[in-house]
């Protein structure tokens, strides 16, 4: 038996897995809220004969077959706050509260169904082919990845204790390049580290014919907005990479009414987090020294949320896996990707853990499809060969450790 018997056993879970691709794009769950899709994989995972458990609102499963390497594979599961508009027949039309209390629309927009499902594809693989390899495989669930807040949620939790100690961690993610069929790699800096900020500024009202009896916090906050632009083009070193973006700028109900307050979402992007504390610290001087200078007779709040780490690949696990999909899935298949500017917070389990990682990519639309980006309301992968590429992906990737590659 061969890795090429394995991935070609594929066959026989093809319906099954496209049939599930469905239903839980029927029914995606908001970040923190996962508990069908939760309960759902559990039971999966327990069928396919794994020792399984509940961790931070993920779920883990745990398959040990004799002495070897430990290896964790990741995928995420959570939808977003987004209307779809896909027009597909398995199109979601799920409404869910979300964690402030608001009823809002539920799509996966971002393809996390196509990776619990590639997920649960390479958790079968592993367990019907036990002779293939060696060692302890862990199949990791988790959720909330688009807060931040899922892996730090399942280390809280105890994760590291109530699971072996895995030697390396694996990830991966649909995108929209390369070409579906196809999975791309990158050593090294990857994806964007992330944080954004919430940002209160407190002036005083007035009527907007008496201008002279307010602190106008709108044209503070507009201060505040242009002098942000200058954090990249006049702080940061040019040979590296920062994005700050003001998001959203609230302030006022009517045009004859200075408001008290206005609130500005700003969202920062950089590989390096040296550089990410750099520019925060520039945010917060910029907005403490527009306040003080418009006169503001109260600090402005600030709060940092959606923090994310940078996801830096390692270089020798880079290698040996990209090496074993050209091996397995063919040169023509395997790309070289550049630097991305999203961000995931997969990293921050390995590294709680001093383990080296890789984090990898593949396609979702084929050559003749309209490409929509991720968040897209119209996100929508073919459904294969995207779900045969990610799972063969993962198998190849797990096997690279565990089995006779």
């Amino acid at each position: 038996m061969s890795v090429q018997h394995i991935l070609a056993s594929l066959d026989n879970i093809q319906k099954w897995q496209e049939e599930t691709y469905k239903h839980l794009h029927r029914h995606p769950e908001l970040s923190m809220q996962e508990k069908q899709t939760t309960q759902f994989i559990f039971h999966i995972l327990q069928d396919y004969g794994y020792e399984t458990q509940m961790i931070g609102g993920g779920v883990v499963g745990v398959l040990k077959n004799g002495e070897g390497p430990t290896v964790l594979f990741r995928a995420d599961m959570d939808g977003l706050p987004i209307k779809e508009e896909t027009g597909l027949e398995y199109a979601s039309e799920v409404t869910m509260e979300d964690l402030t209390g608001n009823t809002v629309p539920v799509m996966h927009a971002c393809g996390h169904d196509v990776h619990i499902v590639a997920g649960l594809g390479a958790a079968w693989a592993i367990a019907t082919h036990l002779d293939e390899w060696q060692g302890t495989y862990i199949a990791l669930f988790q959720p909330g990845e688009e807060l931040a807040a899922g892996a730090k949620a399942m280390i809280a939790d105890g994760l590291f204790e109530k699971i072996p100690h895995p030697e390396v961690a694996l990830g991966q993610h649909v995108l929209t390049e390369p070409v579906a069929g196809k999975v791309g790699t990158l050593s090294g800096p990857f994806l964007s580290s992330a944080a954004s900020l919430k940002i209160t500024i407190y002036g005083r009202g007035s009527h907007g014919s008496m201008p002279h009896l307010s602190l106008d916090p709108i044209v503070i906050g507009s201060s505040i907005v242009m002098k942000l632009q200058t954090i990249v083009s006049r702080e940061i070193d040019p040979f590296q990479f920062a994005v700050v973006s003001v998001g959203s700028f609230q302030a006022g109900l009517k045009a004859n009414i200075i408001p008290d307050t206005a609130t500005l979402l700003v969202n920062i992007r950089t590989y390096d987090e040296t550089i990410q504390q750099q520019v925060i610290d520039s945010i917060k001087r910029i907005v403490h020294a527009e306040c003080e200078a418009g006169g503001c007779t109260k600090e402005p709040e600030i709060k940092i949320f959606d923090r994310y780490p940078s996801t830096d690949n390692d270089p020798n696990i880079t290698a040996e896996v990209t090496e074993a999909f050209e091996t397995h899935l063919g040169k023509e298949r395997v790309a070289t990707y550049h630097p991305m500017t999203a961000s995931e917070d997969f990293s921050y389990i390995p590294r709680a853990l001093g383990i080296p990682y890789l984090y990898w990519g593949f396609g979702g639309f084929t050559e003749d499809q309209e490409t929509h980006a991720n968040h897209n309301p119209k996100f929508a992968p073919a459904i294969q060969p995207t779900l045969r590429t990610g799972t063969e992906a993962a198998i190849v990737a797990v096997l690279c450790y565990l089995g006779r590659v």
